[in-house]
């Protein structure tokens, strides 16, 4: 098939290297030139036959209104470490443990009045008589306490320094003004930023794309003030960092009831997306999405008026912004960019309802990654981070379609690494086909539907609450990243969508995380309801996957309140004294590959003996299966993505939907992957190794074996008469 050369690519051009920016520009494929945090564009670059996308960041840049508007910067509950008295009085630093550069305590009248000081050891809140706030000191001081109790203060403060800057700074060695970011929560600083919109767009002719990045509120990120510990807390779903005195006031008002700090700040945990939520923080995230959605459009309605395209940047100011929330379309945004490490990310794009899904694929060009290691700099090696990155996000691409691709950062650190630039032109020619692909049909799926259930539900469809790498000790995560390029139809449900009748419309459903938290569904666990729906759809046929602690929760007859579907349960040390079924191990229908691995958890048993143990590791059931009716249960110790594990998972998914004997455009070599385009009979066949693989296709035109180079991908037109390798009917890219 012919191979597009150009277009769907986005550079990030630099002033003062024009000759290398539209020299790339020609190789890339770009039909679009972006500027970067940082960096300009100059008039050559501009007048150079280019789409422009331009950069924002709406509350940033901004320092000379903000430093005349201090009481608009935005702000946050910070809650102390815990002290412990010694005697019936105690003085408190509040800042001692908080990056100064970054907060500054705000103990305004308005925001005073939610400020709290609590007794931890016996969780109660200490009366306002027993403590007062020394301005000069910086020292919150109780008296009248109990000796040998610990306590905590949670004040509010104002954020000085955007985070996302700060970032930059301190990783990117930058020197230039710190940066504060602003509240359009006040009516003020909506009448600044209504007027700066209007006139950016009119000063910016030129621009076709106005590239948002992000809206308002950032995920929270607290550095704090020794370097041991410099990062406190980050969430990337939280709603930390939308708090303030005007918003809080509004919330009351509207809702009846008043938000404490307490709600936000949880003890010092935090109300962590990992955490069910509670309806005190439900309704907060409802009330800023309905504040950010009409504010925003308000923005978005003068860059439309002006002629400008509006796309929007899925990172860093999001929060408020739930691109799966049913009311995500009310922006009115064309587009959406996500900057992506991992397959499950790009899905997470892919199905976002806007007209231009584009993706921004990493590294960055940036000296040093998002986790400290150098990258374009002495020490980095891109080349190889971009191959890494590149066959977690392709096989994504396979599944799904994603419209554009594109780099950011500094374009003139790529001069010393003429590989990385060559692999680049590579990605964007595969890239372009591979989008070729799907616009001539859907590719071929197998017929077993999936539902991965935890308490998020579809509002959190692809995701967690950061990037793959951040977010490694969640079985779910990795769950996600091997469905994200599996041939297998995937929705999120939530415990509601249950009881609303979701099970008639799916064959699988995986739950997966530890107890306790959203993916395994803690509280929720509770509804009698939702666990005889569930019994029942099993029995009727339905086959239900748990992971590591799935429906797990205290107070019943089993710890896992599917245990009676699942066959195995957890003991929590109420049945040491139990005597333990006994167990022969066989993998009959060859679920688990060579070289899969499944950590073993201790205390998981059978619970009558029905349940056949397929996989153990160091003695310890690792994967067991139990039927269950007409249905089945199937247990998995935990999970973690590899490129083995994401085989077994896709054949105890097949195992599941009574799919096992089909083979059909699926390869025998777990190191590759492979999708089919029915419409076009086009086979693309991937290597996800770093090493020469040979892998088998079973076709309806008979078996095609193929040897692939390390990381290479194979596009073939199948015919009645299969052509070979290398005899014309193929491509290598």
């Amino acid at each position: 098939m012919s191979k597009p050369t150009k277009g769907a690519f986005t550079l990030p051009g630099e002033s003062g290297y024009e000759a290398l920016t539209l020299e790339l520009a020609e190789r890339w494929g770009a039909d679009v030139i972006r500027d970067s945090d940082g960096t300009q564009l100059s008039d050559e670059i501009i007048n150079a036959g280019y789409g422009i996308y331009s950069t924002i960041c709406i509350i940033r840049d901004h320092n000379e209104w903000a430093s005349r508007h201090l009481d608009k910067l935005q702000q946050c509950f910070l809650i102390t470490h815990p002290k412990v008295a010694v005697q019936d009085y105690l003085s408190i630093y509040i800042m001692e443990d908080f990056f100064v550069e970054q907060f500054r305590v705000n103990d305004s009248k308005e925001a005073f009045k939610y400020w709290q000081v609590y007794d931890r050891t016996t969780g109660q809140e200490v009366p306002r008589e027993q403590w007062n706030y020394e301005r000069e000191s910086g020292n919150v001081v109780l008296t009248g306490i109990v000796p040998w109790h610990k306590y905590t203060v949670s004040f509010m403060a104002y954020r000085i320094w955007e985070e996302i800057s700060m970032y930059n700074h301190t990783t990117n060695d930058w020197d230039k003004e710190h940066l504060m970011q602003i509240d359009p929560i006040y009516p003020e600083t909506q009448a600044y930023l209504l007027k700066w919109m209007e006139d950016w767009c009119v000063q910016h002719p030129e621009t076709t794309v106005v590239r948002f990045t992000s809206l308002f509120y950032n995920f929270v990120w607290i550095w704090g003030s020794n370097e041991r510990n410099r990062h406190l807390f980050t969430d990337w779903g939280s709603y930390d960092y939308t708090v303030s005195s005007r918003a809080l006031d509004l919330f009351a008002q509207q809702y009846g009831y008043a938000m404490t700090a307490e709600d936000f700040v949880n003890g010092g945990k935090y109300r962590v997306s990992h955490i069910p939520a509670e309806r005190r923080k439900l309704d907060w995230m409802a009330f800023i999405n309905d504040f950010v959605i009409g504010f925003s459009k308000q923005l978005i309605d003068i860059v439309h008026k002006h002629g400008k395209l509006a796309y929007v940047f899925y990172d860093d100011s999001w929060v408020g912004m739930e691109p799966y929330n049913d009311r995500f379309e009310e922006f009115g945004f064309d587009g959406m960019i996500k900057c992506v490490f991992s397959g499950y990310e790009a899905r997470m794009c892919s199905g976002v309802k806007v007209d231009t899904h584009e993706i921004r694929l990493h590294p960055y060009l940036f000296p040093v990654g998002l986790g400290g290691l150098p990258t374009f700099k002495e020490g980095g090696n891109p080349t190889l981070d971009a191959k890494k990155y590149w066959i977690q996000i392709r096989r994504a691409l396979l599944r799904e379609p994603i419209d554009r691709i594109g780099l950011g950062g500094y374009l003139h650190l790529v001069e010393p690494y003429p590989d990385f630039c060559d692999y680049i032109e590579k990605i964007a020619d595969e890239f372009r086909e591979i989008k070729a692909l799907h616009r001539q049909g859907k590719p071929y799926r197998i017929q077993t539907k999936v539902a991965v259930l935890h308490s998020w539900g579809k509002l959190r469809s692809w995701t967690l609450s950061g990037h793959f790498h951040e977010t490694y000790m969640h079985d779910l995560i990795h769950v996600n990243e091997a469905l994200a390029g599996l041939p297998v139809d995937v929705q999120f449900i939530d415990f509601e969508d249950i009881r609303q009748g979701a099970l008639e419309h799916c064959d699988v459903v995986i739950n997966a995380g530890t107890a306790g938290s959203a993916w395994s569904g803690g509280e929720h666990w509770k509804d009698n309801k939702v666990v005889d729906l569930l019994t029942k759809w099993v029995h009727g046929g339905g086959k239900f996957i748990g992971i590591n602690q799935p429906s797990a929760v205290e107070g019943y007859d089993t710890f896992f309140r599917m245990a009676h579907v699942l066959g195995v349960d957890e003991d929590t040390g109420a049945r040491v004294a139990h005597g333990r079924w006994t167990y022969e191990v066989g993998d009959e229908q060859g679920l688990v590959p060579e070289g899969a691995h499944i950590a073993p958890k201790n205390n998981i048993y059978l619970t009558d003996g029905s349940a056949s143990v397929i996989h153990e590791t160091n003695g310890k059931i690792a994967l067991s299966t139990h039927a269950f009716g007409k249905g089945k249960g199937i247990y998995l110790s935990s999970f973690e993505f590899g490129w083995e594990n994401a085989n077994m998972l896709f054949n105890i998914i097949r195992h599941a939907g009574n799919e096992p004997i089909e083979t059909k455009y699926m390869t025998d070599n777990v190191y590759t992957e492979c999708a089919y385009y029915p419409d076009s009979s086009i086979l693309v066949v991937i290597n996800n190794s770093d090493q020469v693989q040979q892998t088998t296709v079973d076709t309806e035109h008979g078996s095609q074996t193929v040897k692939l180079e390390p990381y290479d991908t194979l596009i073939t037109r199948l015919t009645g008469n299969m052509v070979g390798v290398g005899k014309g009917t193929d491509s290598r890219l």
